[in-house]
């Protein structure tokens, strides 16, 4: 069973059809600053509840939890 969840346009355009995207774009998603999505995952192992998955020096963030952060849906 696969659960559908709504991208937000501007998330959605974020995205671009990728599953994971930066810390930058996450950043722009959510109105933060890059570095303050950083610190909070190094502070506690995620941001927002959301952990993301390393790759090389990046940290990709999934683009489902993000929506669903955005849509406010509680994990």
């Amino acid at each position: 069973m696969q659960i559908s969840i709504s991208l937000p346009p501007a998330l959605a355009a974020i995205a671009a059809g990728r599953d994971h995207i930066q810390t930058s774009e996450f950043a722009r998603a959510t109105n933060r600053a890059s570095q303050t999505l950083r610190k909070h995952y190094c502070l506690t192992g995620h941001c927002f509840g959301i952990r993301p998955v390393k790759f090389g020096n990046r940290l990709l963030w999934p683009v489902a939890e993000i929506a669903a952060l955005l849509n406010g849906s509680a994990k």
